[in-house]
């Protein structure tokens, strides 16, 4: 199992993620305008979104997840009132994941907050995800309009294991109440 350095664009946040192999988490590649949105709003597009909208996720539990330092530039926002927590750095806008809730032991760490080694540590993209919203250019053969039944599946027996075995704590991404380390912005897509 390998250890990932997390790092922000400006390096003011730190951290790692351990654990990281294709066994213990999913690498899929999500296109939903969701995606899209948040790292346009946040003016990281450029630096996030693969040529036909594809955020490359590595899908984890936060129990693995430890910053180091820079906590306080920790920022959180949703698209809707009760839509996905999106997190970022807020000293440099860099993308760091998606969670649920305080509960649900599940991140999706964005590529962009991940150091060296995390293509081989987290394997081949097992999927790409919600082309329904793809830019023109992705190949025929990785269309995919949904999350197919056999990857939620996948991640919910994942989910489920983390939660009996206890991953849902510790939670960097929430206080021990329940609420979210960073009050979320609630934007309008």
């Amino acid at each position: 199992m390998t250890t990932i350095l997390l790092k922000c664009q400006c390096g003011v946040l730190t951290g790692v993620v351990r654990n990281v192999t294709p066994k213990y988490g999913s690498r899929v590649v999500c296109h939903c305008g969701s995606c899209q949105a948040f790292a346009h709003h946040i003016g990281a597009g450029k630096r996030t979104l693969d040529p036909q909208g594809g955020t490359d996720i590595y899908q984890t539990n936060p129990a693995q997840v430890t910053f180091r330092k820079g906590t306080e530039h920790l920022r959180c926002l949703r698209l809707t009132p009760g839509g996905t927590l999106r997190w970022y750095a807020g000293c440099c806008n860099t993308p760091i994941g998606n969670t649920i809730n305080a509960k649900t032991p599940f991140v999706g760490m964005i590529h962009t907050i991940m150091g060296e080694g995390r293509k081989a540590a987290t394997g081949p993209v097992l999927m790409h995800v919600q082309t329904q919203n793809a830019l023109p250019g992705l190949a025929p053969e990785l269309e995919n309009p949904s999350f197919p039944k056999a990857l939620r599946k996948k991640a919910m027996r994942k989910i489920l294991w983390w939660k009996m075995t206890g991953k849902t704590r510790p939670n960097p991404f929430f206080n021990k109440d329940g609420t979210p380390v960073s009050e979320p912005e609630i934007v309008n897509p």
